[in-house]
């Protein structure tokens, strides 16, 4: 059985750059308390005969190569889209 004690609490908040009221740091406490007992039920548990479970639905990463599509628009054609070009660069308005 896990003991929370308010000055644990308080300590979490300072840490964690929280100010909380009296009423939620007992209301902290009593879930903290709740969630680090309810751990110390799972740890009973006995798992010595279960395999470790790392992945469930069989899924790999699938890579593809990294390879250079030039496509089958120059560059060239994608500046004549452009309202204003200045050499080989599409000119922008400038921004401050």
């Amino acid at each position: 059985m896990s003991t929370i004690t308010t000055d644990d609490v308080h300590h979490l908040a300072q840490l964690s750059s929280l100010q909380l009221s009296d009423s939620e740091v007992e209301n902290l406490r009593a879930d903290l308390e709740n969630i680090i007992n309810h751990i110390n039920q799972l740890n009973e548990v006995d798992t010595s005969g279960v395999e470790p479970t790392y992945q469930v639905t069989g899924l790999e990463n699938v890579w593809r190569g990294d390879e250079i599509d030039a496509g089958s628009v120059t560059p060239e054609q994608l500046l004549d889209l452009a309202a204003e070009q200045s050499g080989h660069c599409v000119k922008v308005p400038k921004v401050l």
